[in-house]
């Protein structure tokens, strides 16, 4: 199985698609739990959702399931919020904090699956950036998630509709931001905020330098905004998933059309 998926566009905009796999390597599914199984914190049909919409965007997505590694984690396993409850590099328990494996990866299995695994999709992922800011003299990474609008463990109360991260505005301009946060404020029927309890993960802060032309935004969608409902056997939702698509699909071409005025920040 390759690690990595890449479909090139013309734009501008690069779609960062790390947690929508669910491919597990060979023997892996039988050394998680029955709750590991389940597969439950995986961003389901975020590839779907995405899929076609206006913008020319490309695409890079992660094939395995973030059980095998997470490909928004540091790779040196430092903590995107410290002192608050989440997942690490290989996540030992779920979203809901409940243990996954019956046979946990030690520390050499951790190093090879970052191996084998992690560093094939941000090479790819690198490559593709490079490539876009080429291209256009600045790239811009849209980096897509969702998760469950309840989760006790990792927040309180229910999440926003979108939850937009620019790691406080550091990875990538303004002009960025802004645009994007207008968009989801103006969304009629959602909820939004901006570097919320999700503030960008690791990709998002990793790649974003808008010095040098890179402007990363990371998109975290409740999954109960296109699902029909955040558990088994996770639906998609046509018609949510339709009216959500109008208000994705005007950022994507924002973005885009905003690119050139960029430049001058790279």
């Amino acid at each position: 199985m390759n690690p990595v998926e890449i479909a090139r566009g013309d734009s501008p905009v690069i779609l960062g698609l790390p947690h929508t796999g669910t491919f597990l390597p060979d023997g892996m599914r039988a050394r998680l739990n029955d709750r590991g199984r389940e597969l439950a914190d995986t961003d389901w049909h975020i590839e779907r959702l995405y899929d076609g919409l206006p913008g020319g965007a490309s695409t890079v997505r992660a094939t395995f399931h973030r059980y095998v590694i997470d490909a928004n984690r540091d790779p040196a396993g430092e903590s995107l919020y410290p002192g608050q409850n989440t997942t690490a590099l290989v996540p030992l328990s779920d979203f809901d904090g409940v243990e996954i494996w019956s046979e946990p990866p030690d520390a050499d299995e951790v190093a090879r699956r970052t191996r084998d695994w992690h560093a094939p999709y941000h090479a790819a992922l690198r490559a593709e950036v490079g490539r876009v800011r080429a291209a256009h003299g600045v790239a811009i990474l849209y980096d897509c998630h969702s998760i469950r609008s309840h989760i006790p463990f990792l927040f309180d109360g229910r999440l926003p509709d979108f939850n937009i991260g620019t790691d406080n505005g550091a990875t990538c301009a303004a002009a960025v931001e802004t645009a994007v946060a207008r968009i989801c404020a103006g969304a009629e029927g959602y909820t939004s905020v901006c570097n919320g309890r999700f503030r960008g993960g690791w990709t998002t802060r990793h790649y974003g330098r808008p010095s040098e032309g890179v402007h990363a935004i990371q998109m975290e969608l409740a999954q109960s905004t296109y699902l029909t409902a955040e558990s088994a056997p996770w639906t998609y939702d046509s018609a949510a998933a339709g009216r959500l698509r109008v208000y994705l699909g005007e950022i994507l071409t924002t973005l885009a059309k905003l690119a050139p005025g960029l430049r001058g920040d790279g």
